[in-house]
């Protein structure tokens, strides 16, 4: 098909979808397939390396990389950046699979970095030849101070003119098991004046004596980000190279690279190349009390402040996965918040309202009691039991019913019960009626205290004719309890989360981050219980309990020991005390 044609197609695909707003990426894409470039196609990359677990500013890199694709009926291939051995391995290649496959996306292709590492070499010799490099021996901290500042030109290194050949030599003899880290590098040879830094001569190869995860002891040079990214889209046939907005500074180096490939490749001068990748940048996601660093969040893991990379605090995706959050509330949080050319910080509650409207549609309602109190009924038959039913999920009647149990003793919240009680408290109190959720209205008849004036167990009469779904269940009363039997029920661990970090910005903060750190993070109760049903909900189930909030089985609960992380309140009340602390 000729290019115009498939453009064209490409085109009527848009149109024939629903109707939206286009992003500034998404117009971009859409002016070169008006335009024929690349012979119609669209092919995009997304690029992690395997140096930490994707989080959830990953995730928008994903959304718009593999986004694109999908819209335009193109191809995103999978492309491990994995340059640097001394901090990747192959249990972050696997997470970062996971995490994708998690997040709803299919890529086309897996590549790596390391696939190129002979062509990269043989383009790094190419330009040696050419005089566009050369063999610097200066210590890092040199090079930099012979960088000069954005007004101010730099100085030539002394070795920016020593010979083809033995550059060529020493070259060869970075990539050898005797060669030194930091004792030379590899420069491309470019404009030591030019007011962009990244002209001034940048590094291409350093010297890294750490077995790679890929290709072992093969090498011990290795290219630099700035020169192996861009080749690598142009040996993939990536036709917009989608980043973050830190790379805009680059991408006169990332065209400048290309300029020199295609000449190397095709023989021509680049002006005459019927393909090349366009570097398009957008702005990365931010959110408030979140911390996005890799560095840093590594550091949490290995100094022992969170459990690991999945910690449900972490904002990684396994993460936020392991909490409780859907991929398809990410995904509509990140839709909702858009892509722009200006950073921003975004409120940390908009991310926590997307999730709560996912949920309402999805998560099944069952009955837990987190903070206990004994209620007796006092007028209820010893030893009778009754299965009441309960709807799974008023959003979905699809969902169906289950059966929970009721009998004499059952538990309620502590909270829901007050001896002299205010006028508007609308749940238990001696004298005033209340509905047991999908059971009967019950009248408090008075409390029993221990010797320290706790109250241990709370005593009510039921109406038998008030039953839920009974004639006389019309009744109005102004509250409605959960609960569970204190006889059927399992007692459960439940961990509740708090922001992690103390401080709205901390990537902002110039304080070490661990001290930003907010020791209340994480709470946990032992003395839960949960009705059946849920005690027999799986990770990965996503469960609301009654009048609580959102809540999921962790990874390691077991049918002996339950444990439930909660996910988000039902409404967002950490705003409102953040307000008033």
């Amino acid at each position: 098909m000729p290019p115009q044609n498939l453009a064209l197609e490409n085109m009527e695909i848009n149109t024939n979808e629903e109707k939206r707003s286009l992003s500034f990426v998404e117009q971009f894409v859409e002016e070169d397939l008006a335009e024929g470039k690349n012979g119609g196609r669209i092919q995009t990359r997304f690029p992690p390396e395997p140096n930490g677990y994707l989080h959830i500013g990953h995730a928008k890199a994903i959304c718009m990389d593999f986004g694109v694709a999908e819209h335009y009926n193109g191809i995103c291939n999978l492309r491990f950046d994995d340059t640097n051995p001394s901090k990747e391995n192959n249990e972050y290649v696997e997470n970062i699979l996971n995490d994708i496959s998690w997040l709803g996306f299919k890529w086309g292709n897996i590549y790596y970095a390391s696939d190129y590492f002979d062509k990269l070499w043989e383009f790094a010799v190419w330009l040696i030849k050419k005089g566009l490099a050369y063999v610097d021996e200066q210590t890092s901290e040199e090079i930099a101070r012979q960088k000069g500042t954005p007004t101010e030109p730099g100085v030539a290194s002394p070795y920016r003119d020593r010979p083809i050949e033995e550059n060529l030599a020493l070259f060869e003899q970075m990539n050898t098991p005797e060669a030194v880290e930091g004792s030379m590098v590899l420069r491309a040879k470019l404009d030591m004046s030019n007011p962009n830094m990244h002209f001034r001569d940048p590094i291409m190869y350093r010297i890294i004596q750490t077995p790679h995860h890929r290709t072992g002891t093969k090498w011990h040079a290795y290219p630099m980000y700035d020169f192996a990214h861009g080749q690598s889209d142009y040996f993939e046939g990536v036709t917009h190279s989608i980043c973050t907005l830190e790379f805009v500074p680059h991408r006169p180096l990332y065209d400048k690279f290309i300029d020199f490939l295609i000449e190397k490749e095709t023989n021509a001068a680049p002006a005459q190349a019927n393909y090349r990748p366009r570097q398009i940048e957008f702005n990365r996601l931010n959110l408030t009390y979140t911390m996005m660093s890799k560095r840093k969040l590594l550091a949490l893991v290995e100094e022992k402040f969170v459990s690991g990379w999945d910690d449900p605090r972490m904002p990684t995706i396994s993460g936020m996965r392991r909490r409780g959050y859907s991929p398809q509330s990410i995904r509509n949080f990140i839709d909702s918040i858009g892509y722009t050319k200006f950073d921003a910080l975004n409120d940390v509650a908009l991310l926590e309202a997307s999730v709560r409207e996912d949920l309402n549609k999805k998560a099944l309602r069952v009955s837990a009691v987190l903070n206990p109190v004994k209620l007796v009924i006092t007028n209820y038959p010893d030893g009778q039991t009754e299965e009441m039913e309960a709807v799974n999920n008023p959003e979905n009647e699809a969902d169906g019913t289950h059966t929970i149990t009721f009998s004499k003793h059952l538990w309620i919240e502590r909270d829901d019960f007050m001896e002299d009680a205010p006028k508007k408290f609308f749940r238990m109190t001696p004298g005033k009626e209340v509905r047991l959720k999908n059971a009967y209205i019950v009248m408090c008849t008075g409390c029993t205290k221990d010797a320290a004036g706790n109250i241990v167990e709370i005593q009510a009469e039921y109406d038998p004719t008030s039953k839920s779904g009974m004639e006389g269940a019309n009744r109005k009363v102004k509250g409605t309890l959960h609960w569970v039997s204190a006889d059927h029920c399992q007692q459960a661990e439940v961990r509740i989360y708090d922001r992690l970090f103390n401080v709205e910005n901390p990537s902002a903060d110039e304080r070490d981050f661990r001290e930003l750190l907010n020791p209340e993070s994480l709470q946990i109760l032992n003395n839960c219980y949960v009705e059946k049903y849920a005690a027999e909900r799986q990770p990965g189930e996503y469960l609301q309990f009654q009048r609580i909030g959102y809540f999921m089985a962790d990874i390691n609960s077991t049918a002996e020991k339950l444990i439930f992380n909660k996910t988000v309140g039902l409404k967002d009340t950490w705003a409102k005390q953040a307000k008033n602390g």
